[in-house]
């Protein structure tokens, strides 16, 4: 049996609806020839005859062979719309993305994206994910924020360069602008040893200072309510400050260092993969909020 059509079998399942060729004709915008032509290429393809013609006005009859080709074409057809439908769905930004994150993008950039993505397209499936910062991997997400270079067959989007600042006790520096030198030998708080950790603590000895550590703690807020304390000053992302209190607290000063510790924001995606409509809205929607977040800073 050669190759049946999809139309033949629509012209088929009209014409058992209407009972006549012209019913069938009329109903699916053809001519009648047409669809005589689809009929006799569709028995063609099956090697019988699917319809009995008894000729004139009467209707025709469905043959034996006919009702297995309509049964089984009939489920065809209703498996053919189900895929137009889920193309449709998908290209409305109906499916599914996964999304891997680090705690300062979850923070300032992925409730806008998520936010967002569900007020456009309700129907969407958004799966959210923390990567291991020693050992980030896309693996089969998505899109994948980050702070870092990523080796492996990926390409990337630069979203921010973001800087580091002094936060101390009031009073311990002057108003305005750091050396970085000023803090060699000056008391710290500082996050446990971890790769980017390692990456600020070489940084500042790069630029003069080797702070003496008197307490590694994790999460921002701890390290800010040490320095809030007077133990230690500490440097912090500008971002993990976003939108906190620390700004209008009296005892504490905020400072720029000179020269400043930066580190690049990217958001990743596998080489070669076509974004999905939800995936390039993403990305877009990442890039404004950067660009609003580049302003604060």
């Amino acid at each position: 049996m050669t190759d049946v059509e999809l139309r033949h079998l629509r012209t088929m399942a009209a014409i058992a609806e209407e009972g006549t060729f012209g019913g069938a004709a009329g109903s699916l915008g053809y001519t009648q020839s047409s669809v005589s032509q689809q009929i006799a290429a569709l028995e063609k393809a099956v090697g019988g005859a699917v319809f009995d013609r008894p000729g004139g006005p009467r209707r025709v009859r469905i043959t034996p062979l006919g009702q297995v080709v309509l049964a089984h074409g009939r489920d065809l057809l209703t498996k053919a719309g189900e895929l137009a439908d889920a193309v449709d769905r998908f290209r409305a930004g109906n499916g599914r993305i996964d999304i891997g994150t680090f705690q300062g993008a979850t923070n300032t950039i992925l409730p806008t994206v998520v936010r967002q993505l569900l007020s456009e397209h309700p129907g969407c499936d958004i799966r959210l994910s923390e990567v291991e910062p020693e050992d980030p991997r896309i693996g089969d997400r998505d899109l994948l924020f980050h702070y870092g270079q990523l080796e492996g067959d990926v390409e990337h989007v630069e979203l921010l360069d973001e800087p580091y600042l002094l936060v101390a006790h009031v009073g311990t520096f002057p108003d305005g602008p750091v050396s970085v030198k000023l803090l060699h030998q000056a008391p710290m708080v500082a996050w446990p040893a971890s790769p980017h950790q390692t990456w600020l603590e070489r940084t500042l000895a790069r630029g003069g200072a080797r702070p003496r550590i008197v307490f590694r703690t994790a999460g921002h807020e701890s390290i800010v309510s040490m320095a809030r304390a007077g133990i230690g000053s500490a440097v912090l992302p500008a971002l993990a400050l976003h939108g906190s209190d620390a700004w209008s607290d009296d005892r504490l000063s905020i400072h720029r260092l000179q020269p400043s510790p930066a580190s690049t924001w990217y958001l990743y995606w596998p080489t070669g993969r076509t974004h999905s409509p939800l995936a390039a809205r993403a990305v877009d929607i990442a890039r404004e909020v950067a660009q609003e977040l580049v302003g604060q800073m």
